[in-house]
């Protein structure tokens, strides 16, 4: 089958209309050319059943890196053992075994009343000043919060990491946009993160506590722990990952309840729907817009021939607003029947912070719309944070109506 060529398609994901509004552009990819190469050599998939094929095939994974071909979508950074979200069969099965037996869903759900407390105080702050900058006031300071929290990081430490995790969730971009000096940071930046966790991890060796990274640094399965750089890779994700896309859920769904006015009222005076909202925000505009893949092995994508060591990339962004699955896809709709969205990606790699990120949401926009009549964005003109991969809000001035 022949593959469409780069001149008859307009994407530009690197484009700043595309930062702020990348659904048209999926549309037309989807239309056009749903199986894309690009000039690069990547191959784009715009379709939902042909993301959701890519991340049940065994055929596709991650790769070691004597596999992955020039113009990498991203390569394992040098010396440091790679998280197991990067890593396939079977050291993939192993490490992921082990952090679910340590971030287990009993840890999440007794979260609940401190996610809630949490919410009421800061709203409480937000509502006495009238209009903030949202990202600033609460997207942030919840998640990071609780994952904190979580994992043990005092509170007069969070200011000092924060631009740590900034930096890292950056570098999850390909590699060909990172220049010489943002790899020097991230390099950087890790070298500090693991020296952090560390000291922290060694306090709670001397002084178990009844948190996650206890759990992590006691857990074991069949004789198997984690090693000393397994452990301190797996603390950088959860902390990373743990804040960094559920600040953009809460973000981009405030946006969007903001703009949908009937939502939002829908919302408040039905909070049943509070965890139906959560699926359909995440779907609506995900804080993760896309994924990649590598070919394992010579494999075909709906008779496309993809060959060992080329990369799939998954537009998760494309594929939740797929007419074929989500019927008026554009349209954000609370109560949406079905929403199998793939915002937390699929197949092995599923996402393990799902629930906690689910119950923060549900928690938040639940509460925001319970209290406040409405709220309203100050500007037409908002700024998104220059990540390709992780899309959301730079700041979000908004006045609360209550």
């Amino acid at each position: 089958m022949t593959e469409t060529t780069a001149p008859e398609i307009d994407f530009n994901p690197f484009d700043p209309a595309y930062r702020a509004d990348p659904y048209p552009y999926y549309h037309r990819l989807r239309e056009r050319a749903p199986i894309y190469r690009n000039p690069l050599g990547h191959w784009l998939l715009s379709r939902y059943r042909d993301c959701t094929a890519v991340l049940r095939d065994d055929r596709f994974g991650h790769g070691s890196p004597d596999l992955l071909r020039e113009n990498t979508f991203r390569k394992p950074v040098e010396g440091r053992a790679r998280p197991f979200i990067l890593l396939d069969p079977p050291e993939h099965t192993r490490l992921r075994s082990l952090v679910n037996k340590a971030f287990t869903p009993r840890t999440v759900r007794r979260l609940a009343p401190r996610i809630q407390e949490l919410v009421d105080q800061m709203l409480d702050e937000m509502i006495d000043a009238g209009e903030v900058d949202f990202m600033e006031a609460f997207a942030y300071p919840l998640p990071v919060t609780v994952i904190s929290e979580m994992l043990g990081v005092p509170a007069a430490d969070r200011d000092a990491v924060r631009e740590l995790s900034h930096i890292v969730a950056r570098s999850v971009d390909p590699d060909f946009r990172l220049s010489e000096e943002d790899k020097r940071a991230r390099d950087e930046a890790f070298a500090r993160f693991d020296d952090y966790f560390r000291e922290l991890v060694a306090e709670r060796r001397r002084r178990p506590a009844d948190d996650l990274l206890t759990n992590l640094v006691t857990v074991h399965e069949d004789g198997e722990r984690l090693t000393e750089a397994e452990l301190l890779t797996t603390c950088i994700l959860l902390y990373v990952a743990g804040h960094e896309t559920t600040t953009d859920l809460l973000g981009n769904g405030t946006l969007a309840l903001s703009r949908n006015p009937d939502q939002f009222h829908r919302l408040r005076t039905s909070p049943g729907l509070a965890e139906s909202a959560v699926e359909e925000l995440l779907r609506y505009d995900p804080p993760t817009q896309m994924s990649r893949r590598t070919a394992l092995t010579d494999a075909d994508v709906n008779g496309h021939p993809i060959a060992a060591g080329e990369q799939v990339v998954i537009l998760r962004g494309a594929a939740n607003r797929d007419p074929e699955v989500f019927p008026d896809p554009d349209r954000l709709d609370l109560g949406r029947m079905g929403n199998r969205h793939l915002s937390f990606d699929g197949g092995i790699h599923y996402c393990l912070g799902a629930p906690l990120a689910r119950l923060e949401g549900a928690i938040a926009f639940a509460t925001i719309t319970r209290r406040l009549r409405h709220v309203e964005t100050t500007t037409d003109t908002l700024r998104y944070r220059d990540n390709l991969i992780i899309r959301g809000l730079a700041e979000l001035p908004v006045r609360l109506r209550s």
